[in-house]
């Protein structure tokens, strides 16, 4: 059998989200059902991240075993003509038998996207979240710097994940604004669940002053979940790299 990896761009505003399901159209499933139109073979695909409702991604990396004779250059044609409008295949290839989507991967950069004005956001509202209280930039800024390293990240977790450490290293945590629009770029080796969308929240928490960056601090030590932020909605986060 043949190993073949494949970069993924999806917008998920009408999937509900990346794993599989036994109702609810999912990004696996699309990309499965594909697979086996293009090759006759029914199969489980290894995505790198499980995205949920609503999340996108630049460049999601699956990877998947065939005996099919496709060369793996060509499973990108292959599977695109097969694939709904909101999921294209930038890339696949043939790789190792020994890597893995999920396991193999070194870390992964998300990215979020406020619009930081008063008047409602229609244009592009599934990409982006709309905050119209002002928010102090550089104070998020200067807070960003706080997450950076190895830390136990427990206080930015949702219930209903079963891993067995909450211990993370944020590699880089930095914010892009351009006019009203505020970018915030997190890498880090693992994310908890809800992790990034938490941070993001904690973020604003620190631009409309309910907290001073200088809390992340004491926040990350206790682990409390009550004072960091909220968790924000999926539909500013994209997926932008997986690394290996």
């Amino acid at each position: 059998m043949r190993n073949i990896k494949l970069i993924i761009e999806f917008d998920g505003s009408n999937f509900c989200g990346w794993q599989r399901q036994p109702k609810g159209r999912t990004v696996q499933k699309t990309i499965e059902t594909a697979i086996f139109k293009a090759t006759g073979e029914n199969i489980l695909i290894n995505g790198s991240s499980r995205t949920d409702a609503g999340v996108h991604a630049r460049e999601m990396v699956a990877n998947f075993f065939t005996n099919s004779t496709i060369p793996g250059d060509k499973f990108r044609e292959a599977l695109n003509t097969r694939l709904p409008e909101d999921v294209s295949i930038i890339k696949s290839e043939e790789v190792d038998d020994e890597f893995h989507a999920r396991y193999s991967s070194k870390g992964k950069t998300y990215s979020y996207t406020i619009v930081n004005r008063y008047e409602r956001l229609s244009l592009g509202h599934q990409y982006l979240y709309h905050c119209k209280y002002n928010l102090d930039v550089d104070a998020m800024k200067e807070a960003c710097k706080y997450f950076i390293g190895i830390h136990d990240f427990k206080a930015f977790m949702s219930p209903g994940s079963s891993i067995k450490t909450t211990v993370r290293n944020v590699m880089q945590l930095y914010i892009e604004q351009k006019g009203n629009n505020i970018k915030i770029f997190i890498t880090a080796d693992g994310f908890l669940y809800n992790m990034v969308r938490i941070i993001v929240g904690t973020l604003i928490k620190v631009g409309n002053g309910k907290l001073k960056p200088e809390d992340i601090k004491s926040i990350i030590a206790e682990g409390n979940r009550k004072r960091a932020g909220m968790c924000v909605p999926p539909n500013g986060l994209i997926l932008e790299k997986v690394f290996y």
